[in-house]
């Protein structure tokens, strides 16, 4: 499983940022774009996408892991 791909609010747009990653993997523009990327990165890795709002608060989150049918707890 790879990193978990965070969307963030950038001095420039928008940045992809690997979990634990102190340099952004790419800065957009839009929101958007930055969404699109990270989401593209985090299928292939199979890991989590985090989309944060400006605030730098979580607002979204989906996962393409392998997560366990049915959820445990």
């Amino acid at each position: 499983m790879g990193k978990n791909q965070h969307v963030v609010p950038h001095a420039r747009g928008w940045a992809v940022q690997g979990a634990n990653n102190s340099r952004a993997t790419a800065v957009h523009n839009t929101q958007a774009a930055a969404v699109s990327q990270a989401r593209e990165i985090a299928q292939n890795q199979g890991s989590e996408l985090l989309i944060h709002g400006r605030n730098g608060q979580i607002r979204e989150r989906d996962s393409y892991g392998h997560d366990p049918y049915p959820p445990k707890g």
